[in-house]
């Protein structure tokens, strides 16, 4: 191999230290809201009331939670 064409580097992967996970349950319907905060009860996974699930924690989430937070219960 000609010392211009180098080999690629192998990429390491750091683990992160235990990611924190977040609970997230629908109490209330979107129904009636603006569509912009259905599209987002959406994105977080959420279709039925009294759903639950869980995300990582991270400022895209939480900001998506403070938007929703009147249809939302949250659980850390």
């Amino acid at each position: 191999m000609p010392e211009s064409e180098s080999k690629p580097k192998k990429k390491t992967t750091r683990k992160k230290k235990s990611e924190h996970l977040v609970r997230v349950t629908l109490v209330k319907s979107p129904i009636g809201y603006d569509v912009s905060q259905k599209r987002t009860v959406k994105a977080l996974g959420l279709r039925k009331l009294n759903q639950t699930v869980e995300h990582k924690d991270s400022p895209t989430f939480r900001g998506m939670v403070a938007k929703i937070s009147h249809l939302l219960s949250v659980e850390e």
